[in-house]
């Protein structure tokens, strides 16, 4: 069992940053990979970014550049730091791990990038 629970969102003028948290409690050392998705309106959910236990990650093209995840072991956490945001960046960005019997996500977090 693996609990995921999101925070950082916010309302951001285009061109600002946010950094989007996910912190990780349960059975960690069971997780292969964790990512962030993100839903805006009226759309389906989309992979924004992941992070494999060995480190490796992979960006949706709209946000190569921009964005970036990385972890801290030490406090469980997976991160999202997202610069130069636009307002197509806006939706409910939810936190998802990948375990060998399952995936997980976390209840999500709102962000909203407008003038």
């Amino acid at each position: 069992q693996v609990q995921l629970v999101e925070s950082g969102g916010g309302w951001v003028q285009p061109g600002g940053s946010l950094r989007l948290s996910c912190a990780a409690s349960g059975s960690i050392i069971s997780i292969y990979s964790m990512g962030w998705y993100r839903q805006a309106p009226g759309q389906v959910r989309e992979l924004v970014a992941f992070i494999t236990s060995g480190g490796n990650t992979n960006y949706v093209d709209s946000v190569k550049g921009r964005f970036t995840i990385s972890r801290d072991n030490a406090k469980d956490t997976v991160y999202l730091q997202m610069n130069s945001l636009k307002p197509e960046d806006t939706g409910v960005y939810y936190c998802n791990a990948e375990t060998r019997t399952r995936y997980y996500w976390g209840k999500g977090t709102l962000v909203t990038v407008s003038s």
